[in-house]
């Protein structure tokens, strides 16, 4: 999950044969608080941008449950041309993240192994756009 410039908030690994929406909710979830200058931090963001396959009624009871409103192009109804505009970024993300070699082919044979090399990857994503 990332925000609008691309920096990562939370990531996960899973299984090869895993659909994403099983772990949306763990994404979710994993959202550290957001600092503002002023009052409590934002646990959540406002709105989610995501594609298609995130069209189900488990995504969408969880979205409410949490209070973020819904920006997915509906399955046999929408386009998802609109959605190109925000979607481009989380690919772009996907592209910064893929140039750390070690993390487009899982070498590893432990996953706390290949989730610690994603988790750097991910921070020094954090630090190169700082």
């Amino acid at each position: 999950m990332v925000d609008k410039g691309g920096i990562p908030l939370s990531v996960t690994t899973s299984a090869a044969n895993v659909h994403d929406s099983m772990v949306f909710e763990e994404l979710l979830d994993a959202i550290k608080p957001i600092k503002r200058p002023r009052g409590r931090p934002r646990k959540r963001p406002e709105k989610l941008h995501a594609d298609k396959a995130y069209d189900d009624k488990k995504c969408a009871r969880a979205l409410k449950k949490r209070g973020i409103k819904r920006r997915i192009a509906r399955k046999k109804v929408e386009s998802s041309e609109k959605l190109g505009r925000h979607r481009w970024v989380v690919e772009r993300t996907l592209a910064w993240i893929a140039k750390y070699r070690r993390l487009t082919i899982c070498y590893e044979q432990r996953d706390d192994i290949h989730e610690a090399f994603l988790l750097l990857g991910c921070s020094l994503i954090c630090f190169n756009h700082l």
